[in-house]
């Protein structure tokens, strides 16, 4: 068996063990709350919510184990640069310049 297998493999007995263990707590503060302990009640909601988080992240773990090894079509064309990202990029580093780099007032039109 291949390693990706193995891996795949222990997601899956993972979420068993996650989901035996939360139900059987969930059965247990159930019984605990019907026989009047009230803030078993609280843990009788809780249980189920961690079932459905384990199986959340079930499906994540072997949704990125099985496109682990899949590559990614890349994109021939990529986006053209920001042209206005750019331009402002460049004028920080001219105010850099100017400055010093002491991180002083910066004067500009609008502040004279």
């Amino acid at each position: 068996m291949s390693a990706k297998h193995e891996r795949i493999l222990g997601i899956h007995v993972a979420l068993i063990g996650t989901q035996v263990f939360c139900w059987s707590g969930f059965a247990f503060e159930l019984d605990r709350a019907v026989s009047g302990n009230t803030l078993s009640w609280a843990y009788v909601f809780e249980w189920p919510i961690f079932s459905g988080y384990a199986i959340y992240m079930w499906r994540r773990l072997l949704r990125e184990e099985i496109g682990k090894n899949d590559p990614s079509p890349r994109d021939p064309n990529p986006a053209p640069a920001d042209l206005s990202l750019d331009r402002y990029n460049e004028y920080l580093r001219e105010v850099h310049d100017r400055e010093g780099g002491r991180g002083g007032p910066i004067e500009t039109p609008f502040h004279q």
